[in-house]
C-alpha cells in the first residue's frame, strides 16, 4: 500500500440511518450516533461506514447532522462512503424507490447508478455535500459485482467492467490529490473483488454476507489469505447475514420464509440450540467467526438497538475467552460449519 491506515476492530455500519427495514425516528438516530462514539471513546477517531445506496443518500446526511448536533470535531471521526449511487428527484406519493424496493422504508429521494470516472466522482461531490460538514475520506466503488449483473450481454459486461476501471482511476486522483487518505471496494459476491483486486491498487476491501458463521467458501478463505499477504486490509460486513443468524426476519436482504427455505430456518434452529447448550449468544458466535477469519482487521456492525452496540463491542473486548473450543467442534460435527481452521486461534479438525 502507499498509505498505511490503522482501522479500529469495530465499524460502525450506518444502512440504520437510511431506514433499512425499519423508519426510526431522528431522535433514534441520534441516540445510535452517540452511542458508537460513547462506547468507543477515548478512542479516536470513530470509523463510520455509509453508502450513497443507504436510503438515497438519508444515512449520510443522517450521519452528518447528528455529527454536527453532537458537535464532534471532523478529525475525531473517519467516514466511509461506498460510491456508486447519486440521490436524483423525490418520490411522489410515498413511491418505491426504482435502485431497492421492498428494503428501504418511508424515502424522500430515488438514486440511480454512477459508475464512471465522471460518475464516480459526481457521487462523491455529492456525499460530502450531504455530510454536511463532514467529509469521506475513505472511498471505494459500491456493488460493482450487481453492476456488471445488469448487463444485457458479454459486450455490455465488458464496456461495464471498464466503468468500474475509470472509477477506481477517478478515486485514485483523488488519493494522489490527498482528498481521500484510502481506496477500497465493498461488495456481496468476492469474486468481483478477486477480479478487480488484479487490476487496481487497493488499500482495503470489504465483503459483506460472504464470510459468516453460516456461510464461508474455502476459496474465501484462501483468497483472503493471498489479501492478507499483499498486506491489503480485509473488513469483514453483514456477519449476521442481514440479521437471519440472530434471529431476524430477512437473510441477506431478502424475507425468508419459513416454507420455502425451511433448511436455512433448520440451520438457526440447531445453531440456536447447541449456544444454549454452551450458554453463549448467537451474536457471540457471529462476531467471533467474523473477526478471527485471516486477515481481517476489522468488523463493520449495524445496528438500530443502542443497547447491543455496548454488547457487540464488549463481545470483541473479550475476544476468544467467550468461545469454548469444544463448541466450534460440535459446530462442525453438527454439520453447522464445513471449517474452522481459523477459529480460537488453534487448529481444529
Amino acid at each position: 500500500m502507499s498509505q498505511k491506515i490503522t482501522l479500529p476492530k469495530v465499524i460502525f455500519g450506518t444502512s440504520a440511518l437510511g431506514n433499512l427495514y425499519v423508519a426510526l425516528e431522528d431522535k433514534v438516530k441520534l441516540e445510535v450516533v452517540t452511542a458508537c462514539i460513547q462506547y468507543t471513546s477515548p478512542q479516536k477517531p470513530v470509523v463510520f461506514d455509509c453508502a450513497g445506496k443507504y436510503g438515497a443518500g438519508l444515512a449520510l446526511e443522517t450521519l452528518g447532522n447528528c455529527l454536527k448536533t453532537l458537535n464532534i470535531k471532523p478529525d475525531d471521526v473517519l467516514i466511509s462512503n461506498k460510491l456508486g449511487w447519486y440521490r436524483t428527484n423525490e418520490l411522489q406519493n410515498g413511491a418505491e424507490p426504482t435502485f431497492e424496493p421492498g428494503v428501504w422504508r418511508n424515502l424522500k429521494y430515488d438514486a440511480v447508478q454512477k459508475i464512471s470516472y465522471e460518475g464516480i466522482l459526481e457521487c462523491y461531490e455529492q456525499g460530502n455535500q450531504l455530510l454536511n460538514g463532514y467529509k469521506a475520506e475513505l472511498v471505494s466503488v459500491h456493488d460493482p459485482d450487481e453492476y456488471i449483473a445488469g448487463a444485457q450481454n458479454q459486450t455490455e459486461k465488458d464496456k461495464r467492467y471498464n466503468d468500474i476501471i475509470e472509477a477506481y482511476r477517478a478515486l485514485n486522483e483523488l488519493k494522489n490529490r490527498n482528498e481521500v487518505k484510502a481506496i477500497g471496494i465493498g461488495s456481496k459476491d468476492w469474486r468481483i473483488i478477486k477480479r478487480i483486486v488484479n487490476d487496481v491498487t487497493l488499500d482495503w476491501i470489504m465483503i459483506a454476507n460472504s464470510m459468516t458463521v453460516h456461510t464461508h467458501p474455502q476459496e474465501l478463505v484462501s483468497f483472503m489469505e493471498e489479501l492478507q499477504q499483499r498486506e491489503i486490509i480485509i473488513i469483514n460486513a453483514a456477519l449476521f447475514n442481514g440479521g437471519f443468524l440472530v434471529g431476524e426476519d430477512y437473510y441477506n436482504y431478502r424475507l425468508m420464509d419459513p416454507q420455502h427455505d425451511r433448511q436455512l430456518f433448520q440451520w438457526r434452529t440447531d445453531f440456536f440450540k447447541l449456544c444454549d447448550k454452551y450458554q453463549i449468544k448467537p451474536v457471540q458466535v457471529c462476531i467471533l467467526f467474523g473477526l478471527n477469519a485471516p486477515g481481517v482487521k476489522s468488523i463493520a456492525l449495524n445496528t438500530a438497538d443502542i443497547n447491543r452496540i455496548k454488547e457487540n463491542l464488549d463481545v470483541v473486548a473479550l475476544g476468544n475467552m467467550v468461545i469454548p473450543s469444544n463448541f466450534w467442534k460440535q459446530m462442525k460435527e453438527y454439520g453447522l460449519m464445513t471449517i474452522t481452521i481459523f477459529i480460537c486461534k488453534s487448529i481444529i479438525t
